[in-house]
């Protein structure tokens, strides 16, 4: 039986039911361990906390109830213990999900694997605990502590270097950000950070809400086109009063961020509503914590889709980067500190629009990196100064139409093909077949995990040329295998 996906369980409400959830727990649950629980605004959270509290209560376990929450503060909340988040993050309303995490983490793929023997098995319906060891529940009150926590991290990491001066109480003061909540979780937690960081905060579809009438849960540059037009009219009536010297409070914003459904994806903006590229974000973000790392072996984990551009400024700061399969980062640091000895720290991991940062947990957190993110442009002075050292090469993702009982045979024969049709490149064939150059451009071709197709993933000056003999490679191989 497979029921986990790249994170965790996650599809359309007559899959993800009560009945799934009520089984889940009690395959999690442990007899005397104590679990918190989680879930977003989704109309069907009340109904599958209530399944999976049942689970496991039945188990054993004792159950903290948290409510409405970001995933990031269920995380949080599950340090020291077990954590269960009902999410399925920027899925539509219709979908439900389960996520797990033990001492802050996610399941890795093994202790997920557990957790399925134990479905398929007959072990999660005869392992009730005794009627009279059954688990209680009660209330866990965690916001307050979580935004708590990440308003301190900032102000320590964006104090003076000195550490004889104390850190700001406000490092964002006279910065002003929109942030779209997307109607998720991400109302209840990014605006109040910002806020107490010294931010002029404007919050727009700020109401929690499972229907996310506002837009889709997921934000990309074509669901957060009214958000863009909101920037790039306040943009445009701050120049005008510039224009015309008025000495009167604009309208307009330095930064726009925007989360999906459970806050754990960030999409950053600038003041024009331009959605700067997640490889940028992620880029500038990597080399903060790799300058600002005291040891000599500065590691940052990331995926075989993220760009060379990571990989320049994380160099440049005297670092090294470490990549991973995609939902994996968890895994990607544990190996990487089992791996490395004492000068070795694994100081961020990031996927696109996920990050960790690991000085304040072992968790994917978009509102911390909110703050962060807003922290080092109000040191830069702007998106524009921000992003400037980073070199931004024409970049393109492409899928190629191949079936899945194809996409082994398919993937064996490109990892011998393409590195025949590009020799010059390096080649790395761990997670699919990436081909690097030395100019920094870069090629990654994998099959997709949910869909029936080939994905190619590009970044070069001359991309178009890359991506079409890319292409054409992939095609054959496609038709030889079927």
């Amino acid at each position: 039986m497979t029921v986990f996906g790249t994170a965790g369980i996650r599809g359309p409400v007559e899959e993800v039911t009560p009945s799934l959830a009520l089984s889940v727990g009690q395959a999690v649950g442990e007899p005397g361990e104590t679990v918190v629980v989680g879930r977003d605004g989704r109309e069907t959270g009340p109904a599958l906390a209530a399944a999976v509290e049942a689970g496991l209560e039945g188990a054993g376990a004792d159950v903290q109830r948290l409510g409405e929450v970001p995933t990031p503060t269920l995380a949080f909340a599950s340090r020291g213990q077990t954590g269960v988040m009902l999410t399925a993050s920027h899925n539509p309303p219709e979908d439900n999900g389960i996520k797990l995490f033990a001492d802050g983490v996610e399941y890795d793929q093994t202790a997920e694997r557990a957790i399925e023997d134990r479905l398929e098995g007959d072990e999660h319906a005869t392992g009730l605990a005794s009627w009279d060891e059954w688990g209680q529940s009660s209330t866990l009150e965690i916001l307050d502590q979580y935004r708590d926590s990440v308003v301190s991290y900032v102000r320590e990491r964006f104090g003076d270097t000195d550490s004889s001066q104390p850190a700001p109480a406000t490092p964002l003061a006279g910065l002003s950000i929109a942030v779209d909540c997307g109607n998720g979780m991400g109302s209840v937690a990014t605006p109040q950070v910002l806020d107490r960081l010294g931010a002029d905060v404007v919050a727009v579809n700020a109401n929690v809400d499972g229907h996310f009438v506002a837009r889709e849960s997921k934000p990309t540059p074509e669901t957060l086109s009214a958000f863009s037009d909101f920037l790039e009219e306040g943009n445009e009536a701050r120049d005008a009063l510039e224009r015309a010297s008025e000495d009167t409070a604009s309208d307009g914003f330095d930064l726009g961020l925007a989360h999906d459904g459970d806050a754990d994806r960030l999409v950053v903006l600038d003041s024009d509503g331009e959605v700067i590229h997640e490889d940028t974000i992620l880029a500038v973000v990597a080399a903060h914590y790799t300058d600002a790392a005291d040891v000599d072996d500065p590691v940052v984990v990331t995926t075989p889709n993220a760009s060379a551009r990571i990989d320049e400024r994380v160099r440049d700061a005297g670092g090294r980067v470490e990549r991973v399969r995609l939902g994996a980062l968890h895994e990607g640091i544990a190996r990487e500190r089992s791996h490395g000895d004492n000068d070795t720290e694994i100081i961020f991991a990031a996927e696109p629009w996920k990050h960790i940062h690991t000085a304040f947990g072992g968790w994917i957190d978009a509102i911390v990196s909110a703050a962060v993110v807003a922290a080092l442009v109000a040191d830069a002075g702007g998106t524009a100064a921000l992003r400037a050292p980073v070199t931004e090469r024409p970049y393109r993702k492409v899928s190629v139409d191949c079936p899945d009982d194809a996409k082994a045979e398919t993937m064996a024969t490109l990892e011998t093909a393409l590195p025949e049709a590009f020799p010059d490149a390096t080649v790395d064939t761990d997670y699919g077949v990436r081909l690097e150059f030395d100019d920094a451009s870069w090629v990654l071709v994998r099959p997709s995990g949910t869909e029936p197709y080939v994905r190619i993933y590009a970044e070069s000056d001359t991309v178009d040329e890359l991506v079409d003999a890319t292409c054409s490679v992939v095609e054959s191989a496609i038709t030889e295998s079927t």
